[in-house]
């Protein structure tokens, strides 16, 4: 299969099926010198992992992850880094009533048209679980960030919304994210969020959300004005996470109802011979580059497609037939897309700020 690989100069390439023996990656572009650990990687991976509530897929999965190249003595080479993590927690046989059978929502019905060939089990490449690599990707890119910018790059996410259910912006406060099963900064909302999706879980249902990333004390420049822009290698990259379906920048869709008056970010000098926006309308990004302003970004993230409700779908036969999915599957797929789209959006900054090195030299 083609296109696994995501990025410019800083990438990496993917490898590994939902239930094959192992998931890993192999990340290109790395600086010599940089200190790096497995734990380093592996508290990123924590957060991703399933299994932590009930809110998620009950698959039992350690993701523990081994550098099997490119680190000598805790130290970046600048060679190829590979990171496997096994997987532990295969149960095919929940799959094998469909394997003759393509789930509405699913990827099935598309990766057989195109490879005329397809691995039923969870999905195969089409799986979520790709996305633990991307993870432990976005664990060195932020290592890398830390060495070339001294911990000066901050990105985080919530969710900010779960179904029709939207958080009280008064109410928001980033020390709660990592507080409740959901990523969310509201602690009421994650409260009564609770309530809802245990519902739906029962019922066999699912539902989807809206994630919101930033990345705060991003210097200006970052970006290119015509292809690879800030705004749109963003886009790229989240749109590329699973069951993702929308990605807005700043005001967004939003700013089409406004007039230029309201939409412009106003720029004034301030006292020390430099500048600042008044607002943030265009989410830290003009023309593809950096303003220096916090970058925002929001995805869709779709309902997940697996569940235990009887759905119409046809069979490889063409023929019309009742399914519904068994297995462990998230009720919201949405809440643990947050620390993977945190890990793409360091990845992209990494790959960018690499690239203006290239051409332009180091920021100042």
């Amino acid at each position: 299969m083609a296109s696994n690989t995501f990025g410019n100069i800083f990438r990496f390439t993917s490898y590994g099926e939902s239930h094959g023996k192992s998931i890993g990656c192999v990340v290109d572009g790395v600086p010599p010198n940089v200190l790096l650990k497995e734990k380093d990687i592996q508290l990123f991976l924590n957060r991703r992992k399933p299994g932590q509530s009930k809110y998620v897929s009950q698959r039992k999965e350690k993701d523990k992850v081994q550098i099997l190249s490119g680190v000598f003595e805790d130290k970046t080479t600048g060679h190829s880094i590979a990171l496997n993590i096994n997987n532990e927690d295969q149960r095919s046989k929940d799959y094998k009533e469909i394997y003759d059978k393509f789930r509405p929502g699913h990827a099935d019905i598309t990766y057989e048209e195109k490879y005329n060939i397809r691995d039923y089990r969870g999905g195969g490449r089409s799986s979520a679980r790709e996305t633990a690599v991307r993870v432990a990707a976005g664990a060195i890119a932020s290592k890398i960030l830390n060495h070339k910018l001294k911990n000066k790059i901050q990105v985080r996410g919530s969710v900010i919304q779960m179904g029709p259910h939207k958080i009280n912006k008064k109410l928001f406060n980033w020390d709660e994210v990592n507080k409740n099963p959901f990523f969310c900064g509201d602690p009421r909302a994650a409260i009564d969020w609770g309530v809802w999706l245990d519902k739906i879980r029962k019922e066999g249902n699912s539902t989807g959300a809206i994630i919101e990333v930033i990345a705060e004390n991003v210097p200006r420049g970052l970006g290119n004005p015509v292809y690879k822009k800030l705004d749109s290698h963003i886009a790229e990259g989240l749109m590329s996470i699973n069951a993702v379906k929308g990605v807005e920048i700043g005001t967004g869709f939003n700013v089409s109802s406004l007039l230029g008056t309201e939409a412009n970010d106003e720029i004034f000098p301030d006292n020390n011979g430099d500048y600042f926006y008044k607002t943030n309308h265009s989410g830290g990004i003009l023309g593809g580059i950096s303003t220096g302003q916090t970058i925002v970004a929001r995805l869709a993230v779709k309902p997940t497609s697996s569940i235990l409700i009887e759905r119409n779908s046809i069979d490889i036969n063409r023929q019309s037939i009742k399914i519904k999915t068994k297995g462990r599957h998230d009720p919201c797929v949405g809440i643990r897309a947050v620390p993977i789209a945190e890990a793409m959006l360091l990845i992209i900054l990494t790959d960018q700020l690499m690239m203006h090195e290239s051409q332009v030299g180091p920021l100042v």
